[in-house]
């Protein structure tokens, strides 16, 4: 069992730079690789970064070159660094631990959740 607690957000201006936090606890967690998500209103949730146990990572188009995820497994914490915000990285952001199988870009592959936490960016 994986239990992650995101923090972080808040409300910034357009350009301005945001850092989340989710720390993870249970016995195997740095084996996972962890990813974040965000949602929002009346949209699905989207893939935004994930990174795997050895520090691989991958990335959404849409934030590629402005937000990097890294994870510091002595912590157990996974970051993502959001700069150059715009008003459209509006949303609820959640970190998750992925399962050992299945792509890394769709929800449906990650069993375990943090509670999310909101980043407004105004314009």
């Amino acid at each position: 069992q994986v239990q992650l607690v995101d923090s972080g957000g808040g409300l910034v201006q357009a350009g301005d730079s945001l850092r989340l936090s989710c720390a993870a606890s249970g016995r195997t967690v740095n084996s996972y690789p962890l990813g974040w998500f965000r949602q929002a209103p009346g949209k699905e949730r989207e893939f935004v970064a994930a990174i795997t146990s050895t520090g691989l990572t991958t990335y959404a188009d849409s934030v590629k070159g402005r937000f990097a995820i890294t994870r510091d497994n002595a912590r157990n914490t996974v970051y993502l660094q959001m700069n150059s915000l715009k008003p459209e990285d509006t949303a609820l952001y959640y970190c998750a631990a992925k399962s050992q199988i299945g792509t890394y870009y769709h929800p449906a592959h990650y069993p375990y959740w943090g509670q999310g936490t909101q980043v407004t960016v105004s314009s």
